[in-house]
């Protein structure tokens, strides 16, 4: 399948889980993908993988939540493929305290990565996509963006909910200008990021919540991001796509 050949992408957060399915899949459907992430050992391997299996890809070091590092992404991606058609805004972070236990620099930390790298890269890519003449933005949000969850990570919850409303404006400004918003919100999937309650409890909680029964793949996700990156998805913008099994039509 090449629907996306010609187009350019870039993903962050894309040397594991969501954002290197991401890349794999993108770049497996026609796209010269940028990875770009903080982890660079891991990065170079995604962008390693995907050129060993016939694809176009680099590695950019990338920290979302600095606006400079932004503009050098850009310009890297530019310089590499001479345009920019699609960004996937994945990279996040989280954590499991309750809101007394959340210090106020953790708390910002994770507004800064979550919601404000969205807000960066979104502003700093808008040029760039506008010329495109059909550029796409999928942010990743989460469910625990429309919903209170277990009532722990506020600062995740909080920023994830920020994006989901981010999209909708973003995409209601650019409506008319060639570029696409939508977000997309993963349910429990089975990433690194779970790596730490594999086996426990909070596994078998997040298992018995999901009406499907059992944990989603970043490959499950990855699929999503691609159709909305596409001109299968041209009239669609604003949206908001559940990828969690069942979790919130409880």
């Amino acid at each position: 399948m090449d629907r996306l050949e010609g187009r350019v992408a870039l993903v962050t957060g894309a040397a594991s889980g969501i954002g290197h399915a991401a890349v794999v899949r993108l770049a497996a459907e026609g796209a010269a993908v940028v990875v770009a992430d903080i982890q660079d050992g891991p990065g170079e391997a995604v962008a390693e993988e995907v050129r060993g299996q016939g694809g176009r890809a680099v590695f950019q070091h990338h920290d979302v939540a600095d606006e400079s590092s932004w503009q050098g992404c850009l310009q890297r991606t530019l310089d590499e493929f001479g345009r920019l058609d699609i960004l996937v805004n994945n990279a996040g972070i989280g954590d499991v305290a309750t809101i007394e236990e959340t210090s106020r620099d953790d708390y910002e930390r994770t507004i800064a990565v979550d919601q404000t790298g969205v807000f960066l890269g979104m502003k700093t890519a808008a040029p760039a996509l506008k010329e495109s003449g059909h550029g796409s933005i999928v942010n990743i949000s989460s469910i625990f963006g429309a919903s209170g969850g277990f009532g722990t990570s506020p600062a995740y919850h909080a920023a994830k909910g920020a994006v989901r409303i981010l999209t909708k404006n973003a995409a209601l400004h650019w409506a008319r200008e060639g570029v696409r918003v939508n977000s997309v919100h993963p349910g429990f999937i089975d990433t690194p990021m779970l790596a730490a309650v594999k086996g426990t409890e909070y596994e078998t909680a997040m298992i018995d919540l999901t009406p499907v029964g059992r944990l989603g793949s970043p490959d499950e996700v990855a699929a999503c991001v691609a159709f909305l990156a596409g001109d299968d998805a041209s009239f669609i913008t604003g949206s908001e796509l559940y990828v969690d099994g069942g979790f919130l039509a409880r």
